[in-house]
């Protein structure tokens, strides 16, 4: 497999990327959708909601939480997670500034 060459892209266009590569797993929307939905969530409550493996869960929550999307708080053995408000608004910009710079016209 080739090496990507980021060096050869804005700032801009690799951190699109990157969120768009993190956001790029159907179980990651999902555990998104239900931190939204719920406001809070502990990881267990995932894995009775997805039905996926502990393992699973936690695997893509370490994805998530490494891009900064989400964040957690140690409460006793378990970890309550929740949307990290500042970056879910830089992702919305970033991708909003990105699909409003179509003009809607094409060739």
């Amino acid at each position: 497999m080739g090496v990507t060459k980021t060096n050869l892209f804005t700032e801009r266009q690799n951190e699109l990327a990157k969120l768009a590569k993190g956001l790029a797993h159907p179980a990651r929307i999902a555990i998104l959708e239900h931190l939204i939905s719920s406001n809070a969530c502990i990881n267990s409550d995932l894995v009775q909601e997805l039905g996926l493996a502990q393992a699973t869960i936690s695997q893509h929550l370490r994805e998530l939480k490494d891009l900064g999307i989400i964040q957690g708080n140690i409460e006793g053995a378990s970890i309550s997670y929740c949307i990290n408000p500042s970056k879910w608004d830089e992702i919305k910009s970033l991708l909003g500034g990105f699909f409003d710079s179509f003009s809607g016209k094409c060739c």
